[in-house]
């Protein structure tokens, strides 16, 4: 595997003002990306993520462990020149328009004098702003202004993205927009790696995660093998059945919902399945429906973050 970033047992401890007190944000973290794929990194509020983040980037240095960004150790200026990122709060000068900003971005990236007039263009057009090219910051809104950040970390064509909750302030509209954008860098050979709190962006597009939980790392790995771990379950919707076979039933998985006429089991696991379907045919009832329950992100990140 090609690894871009890679994160071994990295941790970041921190001194309370004051009292001196420490706070371990990062307790020894590890996992990698690898090129090419988007990778998910969440968690929940003072999880670790950005200060992960911050430390990847150099903006902070790490109390202990280790950290490559395409083969540099991190900090790298080398490697950070191959990165675009986006913080978790752009900060966009106001006294500036768009244009003159994602060109500031450009010159700091080493981008041709000769390619940067298009660049700029090309870079906030696909983030939707090219109509806003030349109007001052200020008078943007945030979901506009999250987009002009984005087209400065885009600018340069980097190898690598990385993404501090990309969505944040952006209309439905603008969350599709920013979403296809990261699929078709992917589509280009680049590697993202992102942090959202907006778990559908993450079950749509990436293709491996990392949850942290109290800085530490609660699950990593593919996510379709991760969700695909849970234990199968169903909802079996029953008709015709007699109110003692419902109270048997009942002993095999629970009844969330009964009519005179039908009644609704939420059942896990291959064996229960069997044992209660086996159990109402023989005493007599009607299958109205069988339905395979997924568990979805939302349900991993609930169990293994919260």
């Amino acid at each position: 595997m090609d690894v871009v970033v890679r994160v071994n047992a990295l941790a970041k401890t921190f001194r309370k003002a004051f009292t001196g007190k420490k706070v371990e944000a990062v307790r020894g973290i590890s996992f990698d990306v690898a090129r090419g794929e988007i990778f998910g990194f969440l968690g929940p509020n003072g999880a670790g993520k950005t200060t992960t983040i911050k430390m990847l980037t150099g903006l902070i240095r790490a109390t202990s462990g280790e950290a490559t960004l395409l083969g540099h150790p991190v900090p790298s200026p080398t490697a950070m020149g191959r990165v675009g990122f986006l913080p978790e709060n752009p900060y966009i000068y106001p006294y500036l328009t768009p244009r003159e900003f994602v060109t500031l971005a450009a010159t700091l990236c080493d981008v041709e004098r000769t390619e940067r007039g298009a660049r700029v263009e090309l870079a906030l057009s696909r983030v939707g702003m090219i109509a806003a090219i030349d109007r001052p910051v200020q008078a943007l809104s945030k979901g506009m202004l999250q987009r002009v950040a984005f087209a400065a970390a885009l600018v340069h064509e980097p190898e690598l993205l990385i993404l501090d909750e990309p969505m944040s302030g952006l209309d439905p509209v603008g969350r599709k927009d920013i979403r296809d954008l990261i699929v078709e860098e992917r589509r280009q050979g680049r590697t993202v790696l992102f942090s959202t709190h907006i778990l559908s962006d993450v079950e749509l597009l990436c293709d491996r995660v990392c949850i942290l939980k109290h800085g530490e790392v609660a699950v990593s790995g593919r996510l379709e093998e991760l969700l695909h771990q849970a234990s199968k379950r169903c909802e079996i919707v029953l008709g015709n059945a007699a109110s003692s076979l419902l109270d048997e039933l009942s002993k095999i998985a629970p009844s969330t919902h009964r009519t005179q006429n039908r009644s609704v089991f939420d059942v896990e696991g291959d064996a229960a399945i069997r044992q209660l379907l086996t159990s109402a045919l023989a005493g007599g009832a009607t299958i109205e429906a069988v339905t395979p329950k997924r568990e979805t992100l939302e349900d991993l990140f609930v169990r293994k973050a919260i």
